[in-house]
């Protein structure tokens, strides 16, 4: 399973790495913006997304979008502060799968991946 986490801080990269890693999930990608998780999603075989919303250059929403038009079916895990129900909307609209409020513990990443594939940690 190849599983993408993009988000402007790498501490969050870090700590989401980490969980996923001791899940089991071993091939994670990073990117720090939109842009950068545009192009390793074209140029790999991505089985998840998790992005943050608020980040520069391309946000999350721009990048779910993005993503959309090239895969409709991969599960995007927005992972955000943004807790107002408009923003929630806009992305379900969009094609968002879930989202998980920061900040988030590994009990609470496990359980939204585990809504869309196989954990078996």
């Amino acid at each position: 399973m190849n599983i993408l986490v993009v988000d402007d801080s790498a501490m969050t990269r870090m700590v989401a790495k980490k969980t996923l890693n001791s899940l089991g999930f071993d091939n994670v990608q990073e990117g720090e913006d939109g842009v950068q998780a545009l192009e390793i999603f074209k140029e790999q075989s991505i089985d998840v997304v998790f992005t943050d919303w608020n980040m520069p250059n391309m946000n999350g929403l721009e990048l779910l979008i993005e993503i959309r038009k090239i895969n409709k079916d991969v599960p995007i895990i927005m992972v955000t502060t943004e807790g107002s129900r408009s923003k929630i909307v806009e992305a379900v609209q969009n094609g968002i799968n879930d989202y998980l409020v920061k900040p988030f513990t590994p009990d609470s990443l496990k359980e939204k991946l585990t809504k869309w594939v196989s954990v078996t940690a």
